[in-house]
């Protein structure tokens, strides 16, 4: 086995032993590889004293004995070249087409199961994100491909494949010495170069810290610090009725505590002026729009993926409306900056989201200065990429959200910032 477990081959072998029983022996074992350290090694074809290592290159050598059709060699491709991707957002459009593709369909390339079906069923069962999604956000992957994945499952190669694997697990457990359950700081980043790290602890002082926001800080610092970087504490400070002097000084207090301490202290305010003007060029791309919709109308209409009536109207009219936000007209305050992303994307939180709201309660820092005030969504990529951060660790309840993050980068012309995932704590 391997990271991830190797269920492309593993399916294609199983399929092939459906037509002629005995082709492959298929068998699992507990492990980070099977070739000592090499974590390529995720599986091994042995054949008449020859080994093939890895299981891309099994598959390669493999597929045509499998099967000759050109139809499902194709979707094998794109299993292993769509499907076994790690960046949510190559994923997600994977995903899409894949739903698109089975609308009408039983399987993918037939009427009956193929070696294609196997293989697509491999990787999306080797994907940590698709799995996840399964089990809590079923309905953003589409339901034609939810259908679709649950037949296979229940196919008789498949339940022989996840069995074998699971008693192989089971019997590891059974025979291997309990260990202490240890924790690790190992998130496989990449893209790192010793002393250009850059990481940021980003809490928003609306109350005090807890062990989660501990976990987030102590978690960053040692990313920093293990890699002769450099770690920002960055206050969220855009929700002026929420936030005190009083919680920015206990977070400082409790970092100190914990033995943390930034190698500079900011605040999201420092940047609101630069934030704004990136808003405007954001309206000005023809990428934003001001919109007056009542709040229960515009949840309905997002949760329906229903265009805003306000969505296409000119440019001029968003950049007067959002003066209007600026200067809290009556009618600016009725109204919401809206980036101009998709109103029916599977995904929610690409619908449209809001990037500006009217506030006119004091902020502890800017006092009455302004009436508008970026969302943590919008400034957030913002300031990172403007602030130097090259790596963005965001808890995992953040993951549908990281599409977004990454849109605003091409859309504003910054810098891009590479996004890893962390659980986050559960009580």
């Amino acid at each position: 086995k391997g990271t991830p477990l190797p269920y492309t081959i593993g399916a294609l072998a199983e399929y092939a032993n459906e037509a002629t029983p005995g082709s492959y022996e298929v068998s699992w074992a507990e492990g980070n590889s099977l070739k000592g350290k090499d974590k390529a090694a995720n599986a091994v074809l042995t054949r008449n004293g020859q080994e093939t290592v890895g299981e891309a290159a099994i598959i390669g050598q493999e597929l045509s004995s499998i099967t000759s059709s050109a139809d499902e060699q194709q979707w094998i491709q794109f299993a292993q070249n769509k499907l076994s991707v790690t960046n949510f957002k190559e994923l997600e459009e994977a995903l899409v087409q894949l739903d698109h593709h089975l609308v009408m369909r039983s399987y993918a390339a037939g009427y009956t199961a193929t070696a294609a079906d196997a293989a697509l069923w491999g990787a999306l069962r080797a994907s940590a994100m698709f799995q996840r999604n399964l089990k809590t956000k079923p309905e953003i992957l589409g339901d034609n491909l939810v259908r679709w994945y649950a037949q296979v499952s229940s196919l008789e190669f498949v339940q022989r494949l996840v069995e074998a694997q699971q008693t192989a697990v089971k019997q590891q457990q059974a025979s291997a010495p309990k260990a202490a359950d240890q924790g690790s700081f190992d998130l496989g980043l990449t893209n790192i170069e010793y002393g250009k790290v850059v990481t940021r602890f980003p809490p928003e002082p609306s109350g005090y810290l807890h062990i989660g926001h501990a976990k987030a800080a102590l978690l960053n610092e040692h990313i920093a610090r293990s890699n002769g970087g450099k770690l920002i504490i960055r206050f969220d400070d855009t929700n002026p009725t929420k936030e005190k002097v009083e919680f920015e000084d206990a977070i400082v207090e409790d970092l100190r505590l914990l033995g943390i301490k930034g190698d500079m202290i900011s605040h999201t305010s420092d940047h609101f002026q630069t934030i704004y003007e990136y808003a405007v060029k954001l309206i000005k791309k023809g990428l934003a729009y001001v919109d007056d919709t009542d709040q229960l109308t515009m949840r309905e209409e997002r949760t329906n993926g229903i265009p805003s009536r306000c969505r296409d109207q000119s440019l001029d009219t968003n950049l007067e409306r959002f003066q209007e936000m600026k200067d809290a007209t009556e009618f600016g305050l009725k109204c919401c900056l809206r980036a101009k992303i998709s109103y029916d994307n599977p995904n929610g939180t690409m619908r449209d989201p809001v990037i500006y709201r009217c506030n006119l309660t004091p902020h502890h820092r800017t006092g009455a200065q302004w009436k508008i005030y970026p969302t943590y969504d919008f400034c957030c990529p913002i300031v990172d990429s403007i602030e130097g951060v090259t790596h963005a660790l965001r808890s995992m309840e953040y993951r549908d959200r990281n599409v977004q993050y990454e849109w605003f980068f091409p859309a504003l012309d910054l810098r891009p910032v590479q996004i890893m995932d962390f659980s986050r704590m559960n009580f």
